[in-house]
């Protein structure tokens, strides 16, 4: 089977937040699936499936190496670019993805973006989840600006702080997440980039995933436009040594998530 591996949500090279991409897994089963995302050790590895909605132009799998997961958006942008780099042709201008999360718009305009899918799970946070959440970011209650869930599939709870140096330097506890998964955003004072954003997760086999394109979707639901302009820069990445530059724009109700693609590697597996 064809294979690629896709840089997301950068314009260096090789410091964005890698996905690998298996084409035509229609044979493939979920065991296997399984085996090669825990193998390469990715925050996520997808599979490319002919579609069952006829609204859609291709269906997407996504694994981490801890399990499925029913929408993400760094694995949705990069197989996208691999699908359409194979020769895939979209039946409209738009591509149109079938996941867990249902179908996912995607267009081309100055690069790749996604339509941020509906939150399964959205508003106030309980108190005594603000309090988990507190210890495991190895912070104060007093810190946290705000909170919301901004949960449109992998589980995200989104912790606002004060600035970007607050995020900056968190140092979690590990131990103390049990099943969250928490989404960090300060902003930035002046300058190019508008928020700092850093994402948690150990539930999924990965601490901290480098540039996360789900919860930077979830959070341009929540702010964008109210705390956060319209249209603006985020930063993700940095503490683990990469440059993730997430483009996020309101439009209405409407929620975009876009950055660069580019591949890396290409090949073939045997699974």
């Amino acid at each position: 089977m064809r294979f690629s591996q896709v840089d997301v949500f950068s314009s260096e090279p090789l410091r964005g937040n890698p996905v690998a991409v298996v084409h035509d897994a229609d044979g493939v089963s979920d065991e296997q699936m399984a085996a090669f995302a825990r193998w390469t050790n990715l925050s996520e590895t997808t599979f490319l499936l002919p579609p069952t909605d006829p609204a859609a132009d291709y269906r997407l799998r996504i694994w981490t190496p801890g399990g499925e997961l029913p929408f993400a958006g760094h694995p949705t942008l990069g197989s996208a670019h691999a699908w359409l780099e194979a020769g895939g042709a979209p039946g409209g201008e738009d591509l149109v993805q079938e996941c867990g999360a249902g179908l996912v718009r995607i267009r081309r305009r100055d690069g790749l973006s996604f339509a941020a899918p509906p939150l399964v799970r959205s508003g106030p946070v309980d108190p005594a989840d603000v309090t988990r959440a507190c210890r495991a970011l190895g912070i104060a209650e007093a810190d946290v600006v705000a909170s919301e869930w901004i949960d449109n599939g992998p589980g995200w709870l989104g912790v606002l702080l004060a600035d970007a140096a607050a995020v900056l330097a968190l140092e979690p506890d590990w131990a103390a997440f049990g099943d969250l998964k928490i989404g960090v955003v300060g902003p930035y004072d002046e300058g190019p980039l508008a928020v700092e954003l850093r994402a948690f997760c150990p539930g999924y086999g990965m601490p901290e995933d480098p540039v996360t394109g789900s919860l930077n979707a979830g959070v341009g639901q929540w702010l964008a436009g109210d705390r956060l302009p319209a249209s603006y820069v985020a930063s993700q990445g940095t503490v683990l040594q990469r440059a993730g530059r997430v483009h996020v724009l309101r439009e209405g109700q409407e929620v975009w998530v876009g950055g660069d693609t580019r591949t890396t590697v290409t090949g073939t597996v045997d699974l």
